[in-house]
């Protein structure tokens, strides 16, 4: 599977690309374009782009959108959604504790002056250490 979201990826638009990697197609590829690109011109899936099915839609984040969108149900999916919510938009409530830190693990990695592959690939190793801690506390 392809997809393609905006480049200067961030919390949300990396923790989508590693929950589709890690769950849904381990060999997809993702391609990052200006925000004022637009991507239907891209023969690919968009995710976390105005009007896409994968994407912010009544509070929830894109990351949650995938989870819903291919029926994940893995244990500690839900939890890490709690965090990657809470760090992707901040002004929730309801935040986990936790996603104050990951917003600003994902702040560094975002300000580090690195390419969106880069980026996607150190947040991968976050992420799966993020998911290995939710998998932890709900057993």
């Amino acid at each position: 599977m392809r997809f393609v979201t905006r480049n200067r990826i961030h919390v949300d638009r990396i923790a989508t690309a590693w929950a589709i990697r890690r769950f849904v197609d381990p060999e997809s590829t993702f391609e990052f374009v200006p925000h004022n690109q637009d991507v239907r011109q891209v023969d690919a899936i968009p995710f976390d782009v105005r009007g896409a099915e994968l994407g912010h839609h009544a509070g929830r984040c894109t990351f949650e959108a995938v989870i819903a969108k291919y029926e994940l149900s893995e244990p500690g999916l839900g939890r890490m959604a709690a965090i990657i919510r809470g760090a992707d938009l901040p002004y929730e409530d309801d935040a986990p504790d936790e996603a104050a830190g990951v917003a600003a693990i994902f702040d560094g990695l975002r300000d580090a002056d690195t390419s969106d592959e880069e980026r996607l690939a150190r947040g991968m190793v976050i992420c799966d250490a993020l998911y290995a801690f939710c998998k932890g506390a709900e057993g």
